[in-house]
């Protein structure tokens, strides 16, 4: 029998010889594959080397060093100047917190529920915070102050027998005022006006004599026998006190003024340092021989008199924080026992650049917790807590002001619903306006951070403190002094460069690696003689060996600072010379290796570029600056204008087409009666508070034009921008803008370097297909006409990682030719596939072929064995 596998096994063997050919061409392209693989990772680490240089800002870098961190940290940006500062920080920026008197329960209702609209502004407060004293108990003058009285924030005030008058008191308070952090200004001591209301005239007898004195300044004297109708009077008072007069001089240089007149009965003097003032009618003679004077208008005798004007001080807080006041008998002194404190003659003056907003209670939401849960959902820039501090009433609503800075002390005025007024329990509980009512009290003070800067006093809102040293940004931590160093950044700067040399080095390493021969091995690369990788290796080269144009100095290629090329195709830094370059021409280095634009007009500002943007220097032409879309009142806003309760517009802003409902909200503006200047800020705050507004980045300013006129305008710039308004309940629009139709906002339009642009807002695109493509740049201000130029130049980073993004793109030579590998690898395997195919149908036929010679052969060897036994049985037969 036939050994049919072994012979098919071996004929098959010759037959798929092939095989191995397409076996070898898959080794092959993978092999390609997998250098271009490692070609495409040196790229790709040699364009992340370029992260930190393809920008000209990244080395105008600065670090900011503070000599003592625990006061402050900053941080320099690209417009810092190196330089040392001192700094001292003298006080720290704080949000203002208010608190409601104390109430025994948190969850019971206040008032009556009737609808109250409680509106939040904020704004700055002008006016000393204390406490005004009352007049002091008129014993003082003989007796004095005892030790041990008064204590102020738990200092006790050292008084004794000689603080006998309002200003001795308020110079023993100011003596300790570092410890206390108040200061105390004496009332002006002042007499009745009603003193000489009775004056009568005076006559004397034959030993009489008589003499009128106020603040030891005499007035009038009168000798022995003056009898009835050539006395002094009221009108002879006031002719010696009538300019110019020695009397009224002698007044004046006493701090003594004077108002009113003896002859109409009110006559006062008053003394502004607050020392006493003593009013004293001295007699002499026999007990009768004085008739007249202060309260005798009815000739009744006078025996002498003396009266005493005391007055009371103000204490002020130097931090405007409440005021403690104790002690065995503050009363004496005019002062009441307890913590407390209000603004004294404060006026408010609203930031129109702080929103504001409205939260309504109804008999849904009047407890202490209900009100703080609507205000902290309203948004309004105000948390609102609950505080007990463990008294019989002991809860407290706490409001606190998101924002720090002197310009966010908050005002919360309560109105009513339509004609309604607002609930009287809730008015008189959270009521805070610092020129009136303040119903709750101040704990804590809004404030401005304040320091100086090598001598110069700077304030700022918040704790950030930003350009007060140009390109610095300052955070303030604590008080107290400290040293700035800001210097340029230069270690970053070369550490990124010596990364760009050896990421070069790198990549040059891997091509040559790929597309060498190695004659140690005898082997050329994967890629040797690739076209592809030949073409990347040129293109690097190329472009790092050019020079860069669109640049002014010395500074337009690489062997400028430093980076040569070695015989080797390596790239090497010449560590001083590109220190020196540092040094010298530190911003020119940022150009050399990034995109940079500049503008020869300071309104016009670069913004960006794309790789399709041509370096050079462009002329720009404004046609048509860009404009917010604003509404105008038809006519000049009075001196006052009354917002009536419950006053909300419907108000339009930046819409789009087809109009998009979520542009447009609701906005409720508070009750009052406001200035033009006012109403402005009002409208401004209002609008920009809502939510709807604020949440989409949208915003307006709202101003009084040389026309006293009302503006409102999209804070906006462009064809996006619009504005309107309508009434929805209140004070109608129409009465403030007479009906006047909005003006939608334009875009900047014109030319730049001859070529047309895309206006948007107030930025200017080039168009595609113009050398000045992707260049955007920003038009500020200005007028229209010329504008000079524009200048844009490429750098080697930037270019770099242009063409290292565009190789490996998805349309780029390097994925273009793995993509090509990998097709052929496909065919390649369809191919090996088909052929396997057909071996496995040519081996079915070896298999059937060898199979029936293998039976034909035992058939033979059958018939060949039944011959052998027939002739063999035949031989033994014959």
């Amino acid at each position: 029998m036939l050994d049919v596998s072994t012979i098919v096994s071996q004929l098959m063997q010759a037959e798929a010889a092939p095989l191995a050919k397409y076996d070898q061409k898959t080794a092959s392209y993978q092999a390609k594959l997998s250098a271009y693989g490692s070609l495409s990772g040196a790229v790709g680490v040699f364009q992340a080397s370029l992260g930190g240089l393809t920008k000209a800002t990244d080395f105008k870098a600065l670090s900011a060093t503070a000599g003592k961190p625990e006061v402050l940290s900053a941080s320099a940006g690209a417009k810092a100047v190196a330089g040392n500062y001192k700094i001292n920080v003298s006080q720290l920026a704080q949000s203002q917190t208010l608190t409601t008197p104390g109430i025994a329960s948190n969850k019971s209702s206040i008032g009556t529920g009737a609808k109250t609209s409680i509106s939040f502004q904020f704004g700055s407060v002008s006016g000393g915070f204390g406490m005004a004293g009352t007049t002091m108990a008129a014993n003082i003058a003989r007796d004095g102050i005892s030790n041990g009285s008064l204590t102020i924030n738990g200092t006790a005030i050292a008084t004794d027998s000689t603080t006998t008058s309002a200003r001795a008191l308020a110079e023993a308070i100011n003596s300790k005022s570092t410890t206390t952090g108040v200061t105390a200004t004496a009332q002006p001591a002042a007499t009745s006006a009603s003193l000489f209301a009775n004056f009568g005239e005076v006559t004397t007898g034959a030993d009489g004599g008589y003499t009128l004195s106020v603040g030891g300044v005499q007035l009038a004297a009168q000798g022995a026998n003056v009898g009835a109708g050539a006395g002094l009077t009221a009108a002879s008072i006031d002719t010696a006190l009538t300019d110019p007069s020695t009397v009224l001089t002698a007044l004046t240089n006493a701090g003594i003024t004077i108002s009113g007149t003896a002859a109409g009965g009110d006559l006062k003097f008053t003394r502004a340092d607050g020392a006493n003032l003593v009013v004293e009618e001295k007699v002499t003679g026999s007990p009768a021989a004085v008739t007249g004077g202060i309260g005798n208008g009815g000739g009744e005798v006078n025996g002498g008199s003396s009266a005493t004007a005391v007055s009371g001080i103000s204490l002020s807080s130097t931090d405007a924080s409440p005021i403690t006041i104790a002690g065995s008998n503050p009363t004496v002194a005019g002062l009441t026992a307890g913590t407390g404190g209000t603004y004294l003659g404060g006026t408010f003056t609203q930031d129109a650049n702080i929103a504001s907003g409205i939260v309504t209670i109804d008999s849904t939401n009047n407890s202490l917790e209900g009100i703080r849960d609507a205000v902290n959902k309203a948004g309004l820039g105000v948390t609102a807590t609950i505080v007990s501090d463990g008294s019989a009433n002991p809860y407290h609503l706490v409001f606190t002001s998101n924002a720090t800075g002197a310009n966010s002390s908050m005002k919360m005025t309560l109105s009513g619903n339509d004609t309604d007024p607002p609930d009287a329990a809730l008015v008189d509980m959270l009521s805070y306006d610092p020129s009136g009512a303040q119903k709750m009290t101040q704990t804590t003070a809004a404030q401005d951070t304040k320091l100086s800067v090598n001598g110069i006093a700077v304030t700022s809102h918040s704790n950030n403190v930003g350009e007060a040293i140009q390109g610095v940004t300052l955070t303030v931590t604590q008080t107290g002094s400290s040293t700035l160093n800001v210097s340029k950044n230069t270690g970053t700067v070369k550490s990124n460069v010596e990364s760009f040399v050896k990421a070069y080095n790198d990549l040059n390493g891997t091509l040559k690696k790929l597309t060498g021969y190695n004659a140690d091995t005898k082997s050329g690369g994967a890629l040797q003689g690739d076209s592809t990788a030949q073409s990347v290796q040129a293109q690097v080269r190329r472009m790092m060996t050019s020079t860069i144009s669109g640049l002014s100095g010395n500074l337009t290629t690489l062997g400028s600072v430093g980076i040569s090329f070695a015989k080797d195709g390596t790239l090497s830094l010449d560590s001083s010379k590109f220190s020196k370059a540092l040094e010298t021409s530190f911003d020119d280095i940022g150009a050399l290796f990034g995109a940079v634009g500049r503008s020869s007009d300071t309104l016009v500002s670069f913004t960006s570029s794309t790789s399709a943007t041509k370096p050079g220097t462009y002329g720009l032409t404004i046609t048509q600056m860009a404009t917010q879309g604003a509404m105008t009142s038809a006519a000049a806003v009075p001196a006052s204008t009354t917002i009536a309760p419950n006053t909300t517009w419907a108000v339009t802003l930046n819409d789009g087409t087809p109009s998009n409902s979520k542009n447009t909200a609701n906005v409720t503006i508070p009750a009052g009666t406001y200035t033009a200047a006012e109403l402005a800020k009002v409208m401004q705050s209002s609008i920009n508070g809502t939510s709807a507004f604020s949440s989409a980045g949208s915003a307006v300013t709202a101003t009084i034009d040389t026309d006293g006129k009302l503006v409102l305008s999209s804070a906006k710039y462009g064809s996006a921008s619009n504005i309107a308004v309508s009434s929805t309940s209140g004070t109608t629009t129409d009465s403030l803008f007479g009906g006047a139709t909005p003006a939608a906002g334009m875009d900047v339009a014109g030319t730049l370097g001859g070529h047309a642009v895309i206006g948007t807002g107030q930025t200017m695109t080039g168009l595609a297909g113009t050398d000045v493509e992707g260049l955007k740049i920003e038009i500020t201000g200005g007028a229209i006409g010329d504008r000079g130029t524009v200048s844009f130049s490429q750098g080697y980073a930037y270019q770099l990682n242009n063409l290292a993004a565009t190789m490996l793109s998805k349309t780029g030579q390097i994925t273009s030719r793995t993509d090509g590998i990998n097709k052929s690898i496909k065919d390649v395997a369809k191919q090996r596939d088909a052929f396997a195919d057909k071996l496995t149908g040519i081996e079915a036929r070896y298999r059937a072929q060898y199979s029936r010679l293998d039976v034909m052969l035992s058939q033979m060897q059958t018939t060949s064995s039944y011959l052998t036994q027939q002739l063999a049985s035949i031989a033994a037969n014959s």
